[in-house]
C-alpha cells in the first residue's frame, strides 16, 4: 500500500475491502458508476461485505447508480439491475458514454478503480475533499446525462434479443440486405438496429462493435 496525502493507494480487492467495508456499513448516501457488474463490491468475495449488503434495506441509503449501455445487451446482467433495484432501492441510470469504475459515500470519500495489472487492480481511496468534489461534479453531470434504467431497457429490448445473431452476421461481414432478409427485417430497419447496437456498445464502426461485443463476452 502507499499513502500519500488524503490519497490512499490500495492493492487488490481483499485490501480494499478490510479498509472500507465499515464505511459501507454505516453509508447514508452512495454514488457510482461500473461497465459492468463484475465489480469488486458485487462480487461480495467478503462475508463481512456480503453480511452488509444483505442487511441493508430500501430507504436505508440514497442509492445511485450508472452504469455502461452494453450492460443492458446480456439478458442475465438486466435481470441483475432490476433485482438491484428492487432489492435495494437503488436508483439506476443508464449512459452510452466510457465510464470509469467509481464509488463515491456520502460525498466525503472517493474509490477509484485503477487499471489491471498482473492480475490484481489498484484503487485509490479518496479523502482530499477538493478532489472528492470535483468527482462528484463529474458523477452529477453523468446522472443528469443518463437515461433511466426503466426507459433505456424498454428501448434495447428489441435489439438485445436479436443483437446476437446481428453480432454474428456482422462478423462475417454478410452484406445488410443478406443479413435483413434472414433476420426477417426490412433492409432499413437492419440498419437502424445495427447503428442501436453500435450505440449501445459505445462503438463508432462495426469492426469496433465486434471487438466491444468480444470483450464483454457477448459473441
Amino acid at each position: 500500500m502507499q499513502t500519500g496525502q488524503a490519497v490512499t493507494i490500495v492493492r487488490g480487492e481483499q485490501e480494499l475491502m478490510e479498509r472500507t467495508t465499515h464505511l459501507f456499513a454505516t453509508a447514508t448516501d452512495v454514488a457510482c458508476t461500473a461497465n459492468d457488474l463484475a465489480t469488486w463490491a458485487a462480487a461480495q468475495t467478503s462475508d463481512e461485505l456480503a453480511r452488509v449488503i444483505r442487511r441493508r434495506r430500501p430507504g436505508d441509503a440514497t442509492i445511485r447508480k450508472v452504469y455502461r449501455s452494453a450492460l443492458l445487451l446480456d439478458p442475465l446482467a438486466s435481470r441483475g439491475l432490476a433485482r438491484d433495484h428492487d432489492r435495494h432501492g437503488a436508483q439506476i441510470r443508464i449512459s452510452t458514454a466510457e465510464i470509469n469504475e467509481t464509488i463515491i459515500l456520502d460525498r466525503r470519500l472517493v474509490i477509484l478503480a485503477g487499471d489491471l495489472t498482473a492480475g490484481q487492480r489498484s484503487y485509490s481511496v479518496i479523502t482530499q475533499p477538493e478532489t472528492v468534489q470535483g468527482v462528484i461534479s463529474l458523477f452529477e453531470a453523468a446522472w443528469r446525462s443518463a437515461t433511466d434504467l426503466a426507459v433505456y431497457d424498454a428501448r434495447i429490448a428489441d435489439i438485445r434479443r436479436i443483437a446476437p445473431q446481428v453480432l454474428d452476421l456482422l462478423g462475417q461481414g454478410v452484406k445488410d440486405e443478406t443479413a435483413a432478409r434472414m433476420l426477417g427485417l426490412g433492409v432499413r430497419t437492419y440498419r437502424r438496429r445495427v447503428a442501436e447496437l453500435m450505440e449501445a456498445l459505445g462503438a463508432g464502426s462495426r469492426f469496433q462493435a465486434g471487438a466491444r461485443a468480444r470483450e464483454l463476452g457477448l459473441v
